[in-house]
């Protein structure tokens, strides 16, 4: 079996956080939250990472991030653009958005020949996250199995403003029954969540599994995200053609309640961190020292 890849979105416009969020420091040296999952995937097993990013930001990116990966790890590129649509679709006047994260998956679809992770560019997931994973993926059965890593969702909310996330079913074997993406949760307490821009609100339990975009899958849930993607279209363009967004979770919702794939929930005991606010980066900067002094991480991490 081919050794897994892993895909980091990183094409994120970072709007409510107000600037290329990818890039801003939380380390000592200037490593960024990015630096931290890479060099986790790194000790994992991971060899090659592919990142999928705007055309826009590919100068920095690759100076700022990509040039001292390249000394580490196969470093590929890909770019996620608005304007590619399947044929017969044109970009609507006035989008200014990506398309999500399922067409961010798509994009690394050259690079892409056997299983693969995938993770946002802006999440601190912990090491035994990527471990798990790779594991997993190392040894998948293949076709349309595939697996996530699941978070409690009372380490994975901000002080600081509303978040987005995929709550999760899990049965008694493992496996995921359901996700369900609540576009707008709130830390509380307790953690809750709202569908009519907070006139009412609905309570969840901390201890809720949810999905963080850490997915592992088989080179098939490509073939299904294409497959999907002028359906998806085709709603989004009549009901909400400047925001819409194709997403992974809503993707791989519908595969497992129509029976076409199973996912394994992987359990982490890590803490997530992440930096949706800039309210949230002292925070982050802080777990990252605190981490780096216990001898997780190296001081400096790649030199």
């Amino acid at each position: 079996m081919k050794k897994p890849v892993l895909v980091i979105m990183a094409a994120g416009m970072g709007s409510r956080y107000g600037g290329l969020k990818q890039m801003d420091p939380v380390g000592g040296h200037g490593q960024v939250i990015l630096d931290y999952s890479i060099y986790d995937a790194r000790r994992a097993g991971f060899e090659t990472v592919v990142f999928v990013i705007k055309d826009e930001i590919e100068a920095d990116f690759k100076s700022l991030i990509g040039s001292r990966i390249e000394a580490h790890m196969g470093v590929r590129y890909a770019f996620q653009r608005m304007d590619d649509l399947p044929k017969g679709y044109s970009l609507p006047a006035g989008r200014v958005k990506p398309w999500g994260t399922a067409q961010a998956a798509l994009a690394a679809r050259p690079f892409i020949d056997g299983p693969f992770a995938i993770i946002n560019a802006d999440d601190y997931y912990g090491r035994s996250a990527f471990q798990v994973i790779y594991d997993y993926l190392s040894d998948c059965p293949g076709g349309d199995e595939y697996a996530m890593v699941a978070y409690r969702l009372e380490n994975t909310v901000t002080d600081h403003g509303h978040v987005a996330r995929g709550v999760c079913q899990v049965g008694a074997d493992g496996l995921l029954t359901g996700i369900v993406e609540r576009t707008r949760i709130e830390k509380g307490p307790p953690p809750r969540f709202t569908e009519d821009e907070g006139r009412t609100w609905t309570q969840l339990p901390g201890s809720t599994m949810v999905s963080m975009n850490f997915w592992g899958f088989t080179p098939s849930l490509l073939d299904r995200a294409g497959e999907r993607f002028p359906a998806f279209l085709d709603r989004t363009l009549a009901e909400n053609p400047m925001k819409g967004e194709y997403l992974l979770p809503t993707l791989v919702g519908e595969l497992i309640q129509e029976g076409k794939a199973t996912v394994r929930a992987l359990s982490s005991g890590d803490k997530w961190y992440g930096v949706t606010y800039k309210e949230d980066k002292p925070a982050v900067a802080a777990a990252i020292a605190r981490m780096t002094q216990e001898g997780l991480y190296p001081d400096s991490l790649w030199d």
